[in-house]
């Protein structure tokens, strides 16, 4: 059905591919169309990758992760990349967080009104960003992707609100992304039970699980090598030998927690989630 859309909104490259990218891998596959709403350049992420840590990658670093992200969104399956335009605001108090340009900084009029053109020329019935409770990496522009993307989806459909980009488009659900309590335990366990050193210590589990909140797991079955393949994709910003994300055999990985989590946020539709389908209900 080419007239179903998913439109994601992430902060940086990279964030596309750890935050369901078998999702989007699904429903790419599926003949949905599938459009990624990149905020900022990732012009601030540390080279995480001794391998990519050269003065030529350092000199044009936002050439370079542009590059990956267009490798990883391949992998993964989507149609189109859009940049919404903004610099990495990088960490609160860095001196990258304090320029005019960083996504951080920008006038929140002004940056709705970017991803408001977005969403009508895209017409998407599903919208997938980022949640009102970040408490447990709470990037600047992780959180401002969530104040943008909300009211974003709410102008959109009011014909009164900029009145220049299009016409007004009605978004009928909303997901926020979640990495659950379980699938970290999972992770833990399987660690454990191969004789491995775990990446999640006790501070992992001090952290207040919002599991109770997740109300759709979409199945990533079959598409578990999509996540993994995506994120090597980001060869400065990942590394290959990290092993929260590579510590496990690949197989292995791909068979403890075969979903991504969401919590269905909005919804101007009557669906039953327990299908996994995040379509369900749309007309």
């Amino acid at each position: 059905m080419t007239d179903r859309c998913l439109l994601t909104v992430h902060a940086h490259p990279d964030d596309e591919s750890s935050k369901g990218a078998g999702t989007v891998a699904r429903y790419h596959a599926d003949g949905v169309r599938t459009v990624l709403v990149c905020c900022t350049g990732g012009e601030e992420g540390d080279i995480l990758n001794p391998a990519m840590d050269r003065p030529e990658v350092r000199a044009d670093l936002e050439a370079v992760r542009r590059q990956e992200l267009d490798a990883a969104a391949e992998i993964i399956g989507y149609d189109e990349v859009v940049m919404l335009g903004y610099r990495d605001s990088g960490m609160p108090d860095s001196e990258a967080n304090a320029r005019p340009e960083a996504f951080a900084n920008a006038p929140l009029d002004e940056a709705v009104g970017r991803l408001v053109e977005i969403i009508r020329r895209e017409r998407p019935q599903v919208v997938v960003t980022y949640g009102d409770d970040q408490t447990g990496y709470p990037h600047p522009d992780h959180l401002m992707v969530h104040d943008v993307t909300m009211p974003a989806i709410e102008k959109a459909a009011d014909e009164a609100a900029y009145p220049e980009s299009g016409a007004p488009h009605q978004v009928q659900k909303v997901y926020w992304t979640e990495w659950s309590r379980a699938r970290m335990e999972g992770m833990h366990a399987k660690f454990l039970e191969l004789g491995l050193e775990s990446p999640f210590d006790d501070k992992w589990f001090e952290r207040e699980s919002k599991d109770h909140r997740i109300t759709t797991r979409v199945s990533t079955d079959g598409y578990g090598d999509v996540r993994w393949d995506a994120l090597l994709a980001h060869a400065t910003q990942v590394d290959p030998t990290s092993p929260f994300w590579f510590g496990l055999p690949r197989d292995v990985a791909a068979s403890i927690h075969p979903w991504d989590d969401y919590v269905l946020a909005v919804s101007h539709v009557e669906s039953d989630e327990s299908t996994g389908d995040i379509f369900d209900g749309v007309a």
